[in-house]
């Protein structure tokens, strides 16, 4: 099959992919005055009296916005808000078919971090969570830091944490087919843009101790000067203790695992065959890996996952951020804080039984119809915990 023609074909029969439909009857005239003039006065006096009451009364309680001003659209760059909107569209039916949220595109003409942010924090009232998405870093970083400081919904950056989530939980199962444990394998990851620099993060959050990040300049390193500014410089502090130099080359001599969120061919089977016993590779640049499956399984690969629906281990965003959205909306969650993010990693990595994990399945399907409702419990009973749900029941209302 074509994808590319059949999907132009399937948007222009439907001229897009969602539309928005009515939760209640209106076919009487009692109808229209409950639903509108003059019944509607009643519960907007009761927001303006108590503004929590939005939940109630609205679908705030369970609507998200997907946010995006196209700067960085996954494998087409900086292509635009209008031509951003069918990925958009697309996250959004994702969120209702997987996790029962609602989810509308809001594709803004904003370049700049102060417009996003402005952008964001007028239309905030609506919605009861952010998706921001295909954002360019690092931009991304600073829009999200004000307006997770500066909103009291959650504010959630797939690109960068639903792909470290997931990446995480399919290495703690790749670890266990290998032997081997988080805490003291070497791990290379090439590419420390948003989503590396997130994968990074939750690694270390969730127990690793030798990781080392390579760009295209190399091996990133206090002393290298070039290109070391900004998230780089803060990532020499928690990456490479041992202040390595070199190339990308370099760095993956006797490394357990490579993971890569960077370009085309960026590993080669030479390079395979400088790693560790029984190594690891997560290739997922889109929509060519850093190595080919066949072609790395080929060079001594003991586990291969990439983000391609054509091979095994798939590592895709879909495992992570319906659930994320439902577990922290049922709650009412002001944040979606590290605990979370953890749990959601072990909701999904706990989904893969002892019984059926192996090279070829180390991740659940993103079609599996356990995910969202396993990773949104976790999500939702962290936030309990930590102190950011505002209640404990589920969606569309906490009481």
């Amino acid at each position: 099959m074509d994808f590319y023609q059949e999907s132009l074909k399937m948007h222009a029969a439907h001229h897009g992919k969602i539309s928005v439909e009515s939760t209640v009857r209106v076919e009487t005239s009692d109808d229209l005055s409950i639903a509108y003039t003059p019944g509607v006065a009643e519960p907007c006096r009761a927001i303006a009296a108590d503004p929590s009451a939005a939940y109630t009364y609205t679908c705030k309680a369970n609507t998200i916005a997907v946010v995006s001003n196209g700067t960085a659209v996954l494998g087409l760059g900086d292509i635009g808000p209008l031509a951003a909107m069918p990925v958009m569209e697309g996250k959004s039916i994702l969120f209702k078919r997987f996790g029962g949220v609602n989810a509308f595109p809001v594709c803004i003409d904003a370049t700049t971090p102060e417009e996003v942010i402005a952008a964001v924090k007028a239309i905030a009232p609506t919605f009861g969570g952010i998706n921001l998405e295909d954002i360019k870093s690092p931009d991304c970083f600073v829009i999200e830091r004000i307006l997770e400081r500066d909103l009291d919904i959650p504010v959630f950056h797939d690109d960068q944490h639903g792909t470290a989530i997931v990446v995480t939980a399919a290495l703690l199962n790749a670890l266990k087919v290998v032997g081997k444990e988080l805490g003291s394998v070497h791990i290379v990851l090439n590419g420390p843009g948003a989503a590396g620099t997130a994968i990074i993060k939750m690694l270390r959050a969730t127990g690793a101790q030798h990781i080392i990040a390579c760009d295209s300049h190399g091996i990133l390193s206090r002393d290298r000067g070039a290109g070391i500014v900004g998230h780089k410089a803060m990532l020499c502090e928690i990456t490479n203790e041992e202040n390595r130099t070199g190339s990308l080359a370099d760095a993956i001599v006797d490394a357990d695992v490579f993971i890569g969120v960077s370009v085309a061919g960026a590993l080669t089977p030479a390079m395979v065959g400088t790693m560790a016993a029984e190594p690891i590779v997560f290739a997922m640049a889109n929509p060519t890996p850093e190595i080919m499956y066949d072609e790395a399984k080929a060079a001594g690969v003991a586990v291969m996952g990439t983000g391609r629906s054509d091979a095994p281990n798939q590592i895709n965003n879909l495992l992570c951020f319906p659930g994320m959205f439902k577990g922290a909306l049922a709650v009412r969650a002001r944040d979606i804080n590290e605990a979370m993010k953890v749990a959601a990693v072990h909701a999904i990595a706990d989904l893969v039984t002892d019984e059926e994990r192996g090279p070829e399945y180390i991740i659940a399907s993103p079609l599996d119809p356990r995910v969202a409702t396993q990773v949104a419990d976790r999500v939702a009973e962290a936030a309990r915990v930590t102190g950011v749900a505002a209640c404990g029941t589920q969606p569309p209302r906490c009481e």
